[in-house]
């Protein structure tokens, strides 16, 4: 097999390289990546302290939402109860739901990607550290405000699927239901940035020669995860735009009486909501599956045939949307491929329960705190997904639909899959980042009570569901059979609770943050994680040869510590990672890393006031607060994209690489065509939602504008792309002047920008109008998606002559103006596509 790049892998013999390593590098390592100090602990960018940081946020969120849960059990405890009045029971069980999924479950996943994936790679950290820290701090502050909400009676009201007519202005009249649009339309940008993070960060910055087949089973499940998040959450962040407009602006997308429909929300919804269920589990899988190897002390069984069910889960989970939607009177047809598609799916998850039971068989598993959990979490993840089947028949799901039979399935699935689990991940890995491991025998206790009242608290809600009772609902009446199975759930909630409550009781005696003095590798495992660590990760980054290298070479460990292998100091007296290719891991170039700083801080605080400000309708301040978000986020992106004065540098044992690197193959250009893809995912449901609308509806559309306005707009978009490319490549010639480069950039965006004049203005003449129709409000809604696109190229079309003015836009290629040409480039290519399907349907005037 031939090299991706060209490097030679014969270099690998040069390591573990010999002798003493020069004195001085492990200090040097220390004072660049020293720990905060006071106000620091805010500026803090490293992985250790932003991943502890997030874990710990999203810890709190599950308390949170786990005691509204305790309120709406002591409802429903007793018929007719009065505990809780009708609107705050509302508010509570739609920010139950809200908070577990939204501010829970996925950032508690992504928070564990960011603490623990650098040293699974062995990187010195992600490859965008400030993107981390400016997606955790925009989602502890917008968190935060979003359930504060609850404290002045403005907490959402409409259930965290947000159906409407029910959320629309005639029944949600107050702006209780636009917390829930733009706050969680916001926390999805924070989890979407997390993805990208993650998804760059696990193909560009593995340790040299891990190739795909050597990765970590948890990298695997994270990569699927984060293509996930890439792929289904436009549609939620789209989904809560339209509503919204629809709320403020009175265009009808849901409005069936102006050619609008209600169950387009519902596939918008759950093209991401069922794909959500699958997110969460993907990464907790993974985890097991790491754990299961080291506790059962052996080698995983079935480690292809994981990835494959990895991938084939990811795929099929997009298959299944509709599984929601059997009773909405969907076409037969339709009916019978989702339900085939949500049996299919099981399928990958029995392969990897059957792989985690295969590999405890061969080994010899520890009865301790780890294996409790994770052993616990498949017997109830397994019931929830029997029950998953049972409602993937037709039949049944109209019988069991909207009772509390779907609860109890809702929540076997995700506490099996994703709670059980995250406890053994805490037990498991505490002693990688505390002086004390957790205490085992208050670990069983915790077990026992959350195992006893998972299944006291869920069980008996199968039942109650057959018996008729509904979901959503804050009381029940007397006479019913329904009394004995409700008090037995609210008793396993509490009983749920306590062990909950002792765990936190246990982290708060025991867990000390240690970087260096920790409890350490307690369990024997063989990945990397488990190396010796300091605030720069491992002190030099090893060359992979297995998936277990701890277990392959005992020497590993000291042979990294002692500075044997890449990078055992910093070359260019900065925060350093290398980035490798994505498929062989081969050494490409040397990335210089940002440090603390406050302006992604700042630009965190900035983005979360625009969109709260934004929900109480003081848009004066929201403006001023989004134009400084703006502003921190420039200038914290001004520092980012400055070559050094050192070309190439030695990374270990002679080999040298650049330490400036441009063009396709850089992890900057890898992110901005991850963030296109979000972008192009949020248009391809805009164009659904109008193709959709055009076919329930009609009779509510009019003809296009005149086809002699075709051609500027969609012309003008064209062009606005090959000004952008022409561009770039004027920039790679060096005997060229340069300053016609960022002109050409400048003109590309302002042509873009007479396009998208032409479009919302021979719309306007044709008579449409947002307000009127269906399609009036998509086709405005499309314009102003461009509108949004071309101010931003042209924003950044102007930071590129900004910086080119101060002599910082470098020759023959700079990634700033890379991703600026890219960026223009991709916004002329959506304008033309959307002009085109815009005017051909219903047709060209």
């Amino acid at each position: 097999m031939t090299s991706e790049t060209g490097f030679d892998p014969k270099l690998y013999d040069r390591f573990p390289t010999k002798g003493p390593r020069p004195t001085g590098e492990k200090e040097e390592l220390e004072r660049i990546w020293c720990a905060p100090k006071g106000w620091q602990y805010l500026t803090v960018v490293n992985n250790n302290y932003v991943g502890l940081y997030y874990v710990a946020a999203a810890f709190l969120f599950f308390l949170l939402a786990g005691s509204l849960a305790l309120f709406m059990r002591v409802q429903l405890a007793l018929p007719l109860n009065g505990v809780l009045p009708p609107e705050t029971y509302n508010q509570f069980f739609t920010m139950h739901g809200t908070v577990m999924m939204f501010l829970f479950a996925v950032p508690m996943v992504e928070a564990l990607g960011v603490l623990l994936l650098p040293q699974m790679l062995a990187a010195r950290d992600l490859p965008f550290p400030r993107l981390s820290a400016y997606a955790f701090w925009a989602y502890l502050i917008g968190g935060l405000c979003f359930f504060a909400s609850l404290f002045v009676g403005l907490a959402p009201d409409g259930g965290w699927f947000m159906y409407p007519p029910l959320t629309s202005t005639a029944f949600s009249p107050g702006i209780n239901a636009d917390f829930w649009l733009l706050g969680i339309g916001f926390i999805e940008i924070s989890a979407i940035a997390g993805a990208i993070e993650i998804i760059v960060g696990v193909l560009r910055t593995r340790a040299p020669n891990m190739t795909l087949d050597k990765m970590p089973i948890f990298a695997w499940a994270m990569l699927v995860f984060a293509v996930m998040i890439i792929i289904g959450f436009p549609a939620v962040i789209l989904a809560t735009l339209l509503l919204e407009l629809e709320r403020a602006l009175n265009w009808p997308f849901f409005d069936p009486t102006r050619g609008g429909d209600p169950v387009l929300w519902q596939h918008l919804f759950w093209f991401f909501g069922h794909p959500e269920v699958y997110i969460i589990f993907l990464p907790a899988a993974g985890l097991v599956s790491m754990m299961v190897a080291t506790l059962a002390k052996t080698r995983l069984v079935g480690y292809r045939l994981i990835v494959l069910a990895l991938l084939a889960t990811g795929f099929l989970s997009f298959g299944v949307w509709a599984h929601h939607m059997f009773t909405v009177g969907i076409p037969t047809i339709s009916a019978g491929f989702f339900s085939a598609a949500s049996m299919a799916v099981s399928v990958p998850a029995g392969i990897q329960v059957f792989s985690w039971i295969a590999t405890l068989a061969a080994g010899r598993p520890q009865l301790n705190a780890p294996t409790l959990f994770f052993v616990g979490g498949i017997i109830i993840f397994v019931i929830g997904g029997l029950t998953g089947v049972m409602l993937a028949l037709v039949p049944f799901d109209w019988q069991a639909h909207d009772t509390y039979f779907i609860v109890a399935h809702l929540h076997y699935v995700l506490i099996g899959g994703m709670v059980f689990p995250l406890f053994a991940v805490f037990y498991y890995w505490t002693p990688s980042m505390s002086r004390n491991a957790l205490s085992e025998r208050v670990g069983r206790w915790v077990f026992g009570l959350m195992f006893v009242g998972m299944h006291l608290a869920f069980l008996p809600m199968h039942l109650t569901g057959l018996m008729g009772m509904p979901r959503r609902v804050y009381t029940f009446l007397p006479g019913r059979d329904l009394e004995i199975t409700n008090l037995m759930s609210t008793v396993g909630a509490f009983v749920f609770a306590a062990g909950v409550l002792l765990f936190v009781v246990d982290v708060a005696r025991r867990f000390r943050f240690a970087n260096e003095d920790n409890a350490g590798n307690i369990y024997g495992a063989g990945t990397l994680e488990w190396l010796p660590t300091g605030l720069y990760s491992t002190r030099s980054i090893p060359v992979v040869t297995s998936r277990e290298p701890l277990w392959d070479d005992p020497k590993l460990a000291e042979d990294v510590e002692e500075g044997r292998y890449f990078l055992p100091g910093s070359v260019t007296g900065r925060r350093e990672t290398i980035v490798t290719s994505p498929l062989r891991a081969e050494p490409q170039y040397l990335q210089i890393m940002p440090g603390p700083s406050m302006w992604h801080v700042w630009a965190a605080v900035g983005t979360a006031g625009f969109f709260l400000l934004l929900t109480v309708q003081a848009y004066t301040a929201s403006i001023v607060s989004g134009v400084l978000g703006l502003a921190a986020m420039l200038r914290w992106l001004w520092e980012t994209d400055r070559p050094i004065e050192v070309d190439d540098a030695d990374i270990g044992a002679g080999i040298r690489v650049p330490t400036y690197a441009t063009g396709a193959h850089t992890h900057g250009w890898w992110a901005m065509v991850i963030l296109l893809i979000v972008i192009g995912m949020i248009f391809v449901m805009a164009l659904f939602s109008y193709l959709y609308l055009y076919g329930i509806n009609p009779s509510f559309w009019i003809a296009p504008p005149d086809a002699s306005w075709l051609a500027p707009v969609a012309g003008g978009a064209a062009i606005g792309s090959a000004l952008a490319w022409v561009a770039r490549h004027h920039l790679a010639h060096p005997k060229a002047a340069l300053w016609p480069a960022p002109t050409l950039l400048v003109l590309a965006a302002a042509v873009q920008a007479v396009a998208f004049w032409a479009d919302w203005h021979s719309w306007r003449g044709a008579g449409l109008r947002p307000e009127i129709s269906g399609q009036g409000a998509t086709v405005y809604a499309l314009i102003a998606l461009q509108g949004i696109l071309v101010s931003i190229g042209a924003m950044m079309a102007l930071y590129v002559a900004a910086r080119n003015s101060r002599g910082l836009v470098t020759r023959p290629a700079n990634n700033s103006f890379d991703l600026t040409a890219l960026f223009i480039a991709y916004t002329g290519a959506q304008g033309f596509i959307g002009a085109l399907v815009t005017r051909l349907f219903p047709g060209v005037g």
